[in-house]
């Protein structure tokens, strides 16, 4: 790994408290993220110190009221402190951004005395959530899940089999999608589950190419009983309500993405610029100096691409589409400017000593979760074009 310290990010944030909030970030993640990183993901060790700090810190809860513990941050300013912790490692950026995703039902459909029962724990209080929408069977066609929940007096008990969760097995409160009523996503309602619920535990992780510090579980619901007054929202209404967060959750990964990929490119014009064959830096040839602007050119197009999603968003439009874009052009941007990192180390890029080939290798999951990329280009398409004939 190259001593050379990257630039930091010229952002446009909206405030003097944003600026302030993004340098806290910055050096948070600077001295007590990165510095563990690579040790830390090669013996797939989850970092939960990381998560307890960034919840003293007032950071797990950033786009939400402060009146439970939140932070009171547009999306615009919440998201650009994602791209900084992703960028000092993507598990704990990705898992902030999960724990988002896990709190955005209760803070957007629960009652008024479910939010202050619940919520101040869950923003600001050290616990760590996880969203259980697919499963073995739905994965992108998340309206066909099964596992059940069934009406017992005044609580539901929940039988199931939720897959490829974050956080899984290890997670404080789950959100979980579950069927109460007819097939097809009318007949799903949301509930929040505590961890430690009886009945529910977590498979062993799965083994996976990249972010092995970031457990990935199946979870198993067996006679899971919940309170009603732990369903979030109405009867019949969990699917509009996972769709709802998934647009949310789509401009979080877009964000981890962009701060991958420009990690990848720090590293590479760190090494480019040391690194001398045939009397120079090989920072002077050609070649390279044209994929490192290419790499430049897409990583500032990503940053301005979700930026402006989240902008619509914040000011109560419409996003749907923009959040789609925003997903694909920059998880596609991180998976071509981390390859492109290792090839401009030569061999060193494809040893474990620089951190290119880790980058490499945790891009391609971003192409995946939060919705493929080709149910991206499903969603543009429908906003463009209109919806399929039938």
């Amino acid at each position: 790994m190259s001593d050379r310290d990257p630039q930091p990010v010229e952002r446009q944030l909206p405030t003097e408290e944003s600026r302030d909030l993004l340098a806290l970030v910055r050096e948070i993640a600077q001295r007590e993220i990165a510095p563990k990183a690579a040790e830390e993901e090669d013996a797939g060790r989850f970092p939960r110190d990381a998560f307890t700090l960034l919840s003293e810190s007032g950071l797990l809860g950033l786009p939400y009221d402060a009146e439970y513990g939140g932070g009171d941050q547009p999306y615009e300013v919440y998201l650009q402190v994602l791209e900084e912790l992703a960028s000092a490692r993507l598990t704990v950026g990705l898992g902030v951004s999960v724990h988002t995703l896990a709190c955005h039902a209760l803070a957007g459909y629960g009652t008024k005395q479910q939010q202050v029962e619940h919520l101040p724990a869950m923003l600001g209080g050290g616990l760590l959530g996880a969203y259980c929408l697919s499963e073995p069977a739905s994965g992108s066609d998340a309206a066909s899940l099964r596992t059940k929940a069934v009406r017992d007096g005044d609580a539901w008990v929940l039988d199931g089999t939720k897959a490829w969760i974050t956080h899984g097995g290890i997670a404080d409160f789950y959100t979980v999608l579950a069927r109460t009523g007819e097939d097809g996503p009318r007949g799903i309602t949301a509930f929040l589950v505590p961890g430690d619920a009886p009945g529910l535990s977590g498979a062993l992780p799965e083994k996976k190419m990249g972010m092995k510090g970031s457990p990935t579980a199946q979870v198993h619901l067996d006679g899971v009983r919940v309170p009603d007054d732990r369903r979030i929202g109405e009867e019949g209404q969990g699917f509009a309500i996972a769709l709802a967060a998934l647009d949310s959750g789509r401009l979080g990964i877009a964000a981890c993405a962009v701060g991958l990929a420009q990690a990848a490119l720090d590293e590479a014009v760190a090494y480019a610029t040391e690194r001398r064959q045939f009397g120079r830096p090989i920072a002077d040839f050609q070649g390279l100096r044209f994929m490192i602007a290419d790499m430049a050119t897409q990583i500032e197009a990503g940053r301005a691409l979700y930026l402006a999603a989240a902008r619509l968003r914040d000011a109560g439009r419409p996003f749907a589409k923009q959040a789609a874009m925003a997903k694909l052009h920059c998880t596609d941007t991180a998976m071509k400017v981390t390859t492109d990192a290792v090839q401009i180390l030569g061999g060193y890029g494809y040893t474990a000593d620089f951190p290119a080939e880790r980058y490499m290798r945790e891009a391609k999951v971003l192409q995946i979760v939060e919705g493929t990329n080709q149910i991206q280009r499903m969603v543009i398409a429908r906003h463009v074009a209109g919806p399929e004939a039938r």
